[in-house]
């Protein structure tokens, strides 16, 4: 009953983290969308409460429920996809972290056009275009750990 509460917990993380990922960057982009510097940084606002909130608890309890899945089954971390893994969830957060400071950024950038009634700022498309373009190596990252979780291929050795 053990095995099974965690391997569900861990399942739901995941889905949570690729989930708010695939939500965030989707409210994100139609906001951009609409020009509007009041409605991106309303929708900038609610997107960082959302990944704090959901994506940060997300991803501090997917390695906890991991390591105690990995004693309850026998695994270690020598296990190629489970090396594999780990290296893809360091890539994940090496993307995902500076992702939640652009979106920051962007939020009070957005939010201070508004106040002055001035369209938004070059880097507010600057940090845009690098916040985009960060979304497919950390969100492809989250896939293949996925595909690893699901399929638990042997690698190497």
């Amino acid at each position: 009953m053990f095995y099974l509460a965690l391997k569900i917990l861990h399942i739901v993380g995941a889905a949570v983290i690729l989930g708010t990922g695939t939500g965030i960057a989707f409210f994100m982009l139609m906001a951009h969308r609409s020009g509007d510097p009041a409605f991106i940084g309303r929708t900038a606002r609610i997107v960082v409460i959302a990944d704090w909130l959901f994506t940060a608890t997300a991803v501090a309890l997917q390695p906890i429920t991991g390591y105690l899945l990995m004693r309850q089954t026998g695994a270690t971390f020598t296990d190629s996809w489970i090396a594999a893994s780990l290296a893809l969830y360091v890539v994940a957060g090496l993307f995902w972290l500076p992702v939640i400071w652009m979106q920051q950024q962007m939020r009070d950038l957005a939010l201070a056009a508004a106040s002055q009634g001035s369209p938004l700022p070059a880097r507010y498309h600057r940090l845009l275009r690098l916040w985009f373009l960060s979304g497919f190596p950390g969100f492809g990252a989250v896939l293949a750990i996925l595909v690893l979780m699901v399929a638990k291929p042997v690698l190497y050795g």
